[in-house]
């Protein structure tokens, strides 16, 4: 059988025989959402210190607090895929549909665990020594996001996403 070579097939044989690897992958929904995910979780640091007048750098790993680094990352990857293939197309539904859940959760499950659980040390602060549940170690209580929180989260990826489309 004879194989048939149409002008597109020659051409990107060419561009990637002759094309240099780049250092960085060229996705920007993927670079936007992990660049926006890294500040929102840098930009903890300052404002736990803002609010707290203590550095804290476990800040930068933990999840709640301000910014949500949740949303900025649903949203920063949402609106590059939207900038990028437009809004009619089904990567930007499925990544729309992610970030409203994503920040639902936040603002909703999340935040009422979070705060179930600071009751619940509050609890078990005031029993009696010799309780068998007095000496087990407090629950995690900074879980999810005030709206305020998610917001900014959002903002912060909206941001990140707009500059990495104009500056590729």
């Amino acid at each position: 059988m004879d194989e048939v070579m149409t002008a597109a097939d020659a051409s990107s044989r060419y561009r990637s025989a002759t094309s240099q690897p780049a250092i960085l992958p060229s996705n920007i929904p993927l670079l936007s959402a992990f660049l926006a995910f890294s500040l929102a979780q840098f930009l903890k640091l300052f404002t736990t210190w803002y609010k707290e007048k203590r550095w804290d750098a476990r800040r930068m790993l933990g999840s709640g607090g301000m910014p949500s680094s949740h949303s900025a990352t649903v949203t920063a990857l949402a609106t590059a895929i939207g900038l990028q293939e437009g809004t009619g197309a089904s990567t930007f539904a499925v990544a729309l549909v992610l970030a409203c859940v994503v920040m639902y959760d936040a603002t909703g499950v999340r935040l009422h665990a979070g705060r179930q659980a600071e009751l619940l040390n509050q609890i078990v602060c005031e029993l009696p020594p010799e309780h068998p549940v007095s000496n087990v170690r407090p629950l995690r209580d900074s879980l999810g996001h005030t709206p305020f929180q998610v917001v900014a989260g959002a903002v912060l990826g909206c941001i990140i996403a707009f500059l990495m489309r104009s500056s590729s």
